[in-house]
């Protein structure tokens, strides 16, 4: 016969606070920013509850832990904002391929740089792929020069993070801004 499952407990998220602090003692900064040494974890709580406020654990791994009376609910407020402001300030760099043939046109490999420029100028990686088909496999070299001449163009505004390198029926050069 099977035991019933007992059920998990659900995880808080955020620093504990209140009823689930279990440490004895606590390091208490009172609400306007005090230092009020080490008290008893449930001498703070009271103390903290005729405040209004709660007793929220700010150092866990202090020892004792260090503790502050403070409004959650405001608290967890302001560290979802300055997360989401942090969010909002990160770039998220992105990888853009650009495809050629080792017989492309003048125009067609000026119209494919004026993309690359645009893609460095722009913070993202560039992939260049040259592809082969058919007999233009034997003859790799016209693609590895072509490869070099995209490196030299773009040299002053990029570095080559992965020289070009031959992957089957293609060549691969990976280009990141400066």
């Amino acid at each position: 016969m099977r035991r019933p499952m007992r059920p998990v407990a659900p995880q808080k998220d955020g620093p504990l606070s209140n009823e689930d602090i279990t440490s004895a003692d606590v390091q208490l900064i009172d609400g306007e920013g005090t230092n009020r040494g080490v008290i008893r974890t449930r001498d703070a709580l009271t103390e903290a509850q005729d405040q209004g406020l709660d007793l929220v654990i700010i150092s866990p791994n202090a020892n004792p832990p260090v503790a502050k009376m403070l409004d959650l609910g405001r608290f967890k407020y302001a560290a979802q904002k300055k997360a989401s402001e942090a969010r909002k300030k990160q770039k998220v760099i992105e990888v853009k391929e650009i495809q050629m043939r080792p017989n492309i046109d003048t125009h067609d490999y000026d119209t494919k740089m004026k993309k690359v420029h645009k893609f460095l100028e722009d913070g993202d990686r560039v992939k260049v792929t040259m592809r082969f088909r058919g007999r233009e496999m034997a003859h790799q070299d016209i693609g590895m020069d072509l490869l070099r001449k995209v490196q030299s163009e773009v040299d002053e505004k990029a570095k080559v993070e992965s020289a070009p390198r031959s992957e089957g029926r293609q060549m691969v050069m990976v280009l990141a801004p400066k």
